[in-house]
């Protein structure tokens, strides 16, 4: 649970949405039974699962070689994969 040593909830470690989530029971029914109900809910919430993509890995699997030989560079600001007809065409992201 993301509590601080003096009871307080540690806001650092939520995410956006948590934090929302706890503003909004601070401000409808008070800071204590606020802070009270989102520990309880937090406490609750399954544990966050690292699900990885296999599509993701696929394509690291595939083209992280080429990128170790300098045959292939991947722009900052990333890239997209689309199909041609019999090969996959990879360009630069527009801004």
């Amino acid at each position: 649970m993301a509590k601080g040593t003096s009871g307080q909830i540690d806001e650092s470690s939520l995410t956006k949405g948590q934090l929302r989530k706890l503003n909004a029971l601070r401000k409808s029914v008070g800071d204590e039974i606020g802070e009270r109900a989102f520990a309880t809910w937090l406490s609750e919430q399954p544990a966050a699962a690292t699900e990885t993509d296999e599509d993701a890995a696929l394509i690291v699997d595939t083209l992280w070689p080429m990128v170790q030989r300098g045959a292939l560079a991947i722009p900052r600001g990333g890239y997209l994969l689309r199909r041609g007809r019999g090969r996959i065409i990879v360009e630069r992201a527009r801004s």
